[in-house]
């Protein structure tokens, strides 16, 4: 193989497969000597490559700025947003907000307004540092162009929800197609979900899907949670005796998720101990947490309860991995909508799923910690961080031969 090739081996393209070999001058000459340089086998016959492009300190998410090509937002675990230019590798720093940072919790996940280009609002998935242990959701707001160093501002609390354990917060906010806001939230924590929140009908364990620039004359208050001011979409699923925010129940810890081209709401759901799990939610759907982890009895192990839960469309064990983050759907040769692309933080593999039905599987593996991956529609182009080295790598396959 060339020496010039980049020392690190996977890169992902959202569009047409590319045969060239990408050298370090492509990734703005950031330094990569801290991986381990390999080739990495695909199906079908090619090269997964990863090029450098930037650099984060535990990077939780990556959200590409409207109108902005080639500039994202990459959030830190510890409170800092950093605005990173992915063509130069250069940051600056948008803002910092005091979280907590122990086991899962910290600066989690980021979401621009569907009008962000007219408003300036984006939406942010904090665990903040003072008061009681929760997670909050809270619009902020900037000068849409440019956005600037230090130039956000926080403007309202929509949600907190409280929290019992400091793991299992989920972290995740999308705007699907239709405008609305998903907010995905983890069972509580702990193992097991030892208090049930699963299958409880209150705000763990859920998908919420909220109006952000609407209203609603709900309480204000009640156990566990605050609610501020937006809209309930008077086409909510109606179910039972949970929030009328929910639109989905039964989640582990929905860590990533998004949509496809047909509008449908992909999940990613992490694992107890056995079973990573991708999901497709509708309206109402009980995915089956913690009765059953991804097809499979967990509580009881035998003879549990699946009367109305949701099977997952793909599932893998733990000789694959044991923590899944969750991708987006990119273009593909072999399929007429695109391949789901996702990955697993404790193997590093990479997986490619046909989202018309569902086939394949893994499809290579880097030596990295995938915490979240970003999406430059522009460009169609598919990133990843790591956050065990701090790394954030444009992904493309290539089916350039080693020499």
């Amino acid at each position: 193989m060339k020496k010039n090739i980049l020392a690190v081996s996977l890169v992902f393209v959202a569009v047409a497969l590319w045969a060239r070999v990408l050298t370090t001058s492509d990734a703005s000459d950031l330094e990569a000597a801290d991986l381990e340089s390999k080739l990495v086998s695909v199906e079908p016959p090619g090269r997964l490559e990863a090029i450098l492009v930037g650099r984060a300190s535990r990077p939780t998410d990556i959200q590409f700025i409207p109108g902005r090509e080639g500039t994202a937002v990459v959030l830190e675990k510890d409170g800092r947003a950093l605005i990173l230019d992915v063509k130069t590798g250069e940051t600056s720093e948008l803002f910092t907000t005091a979280v907590r940072t122990g086991s899962e919790l910290g600066l989690l996940g980021l979401a621009f307004h569907p009008r962000y280009l007219e408003n300036g609002r984006f939406y942010l998935n904090t665990n903040p540092a003072d008061g009681t242990m929760r997670t909050e959701i809270s619009e902020w707001a900037v000068s849409p162009e440019p956005m600037r160093e230090r130039s956000a501002t926080k403007k309202r609390v929509l949600l907190e929800v409280t929290q019992p354990y400091a793991n299992h917060d989920a972290g995740q906010l999308v705007f699907g197609p239709d405008g609305m806001l998903y907010v995905g939230f983890g069972d509580g924590g702990s193992a097991s979900d030892p208090q049930g929140h699963g299958q409880d009908p209150d705000f763990l364990g859920g998908m919420l899907r909220i109006d952000v620039d609407g209203s609603h004359d709900l309480p204000i208050e009640g156990p566990g949670f605050r609610r501020g001011r937006y809209g309930i979409p008077k086409d909510n699923p109606k179910m039972a005796s949970w929030p009328p925010e929910t639109f989905a129940i039964g989640l582990r810890n929905p860590w990533r998720y998004t949509f496809d081209p047909k509008g449908r709401l992909i999940v990613a759901d992490v694992g107890q101990s056995a079973f990573e799990e991708i999901d497709v939610v509708s309206p109402g759907a009980n995915l089956g947490w913690n009765s059953r982890e991804g097809r499979h009895c967990h509580s009881p192990q035998k003879g549990c309860a699946t009367n109305g839960l949701v099977d997952p469309v793909y599932e893998y064990g733990r000789e694959l991995g044991g923590s899944v983050t969750g991708g987006y759907v990119i273009p593909a040769r072999t399929s007429s909508v695109g391949e789901y692309v996702f990955a697993d933080f404790s193997s590093g593999r990479f997986f490619a799923l046909d989202v018309v039905d569902w086939s394949g599987g893994p499809m290579g593996r880097l030596p990295i910690s995938p915490s979240t991956f970003g999406f430059d529609q522009a460009t169609r182009t598919l990133y990843v961080a790591d956050f065990s080295r701090g790394g954030i790598y444009r992904l493309k396959r290539s089916e350039a031969k080693s020499e």
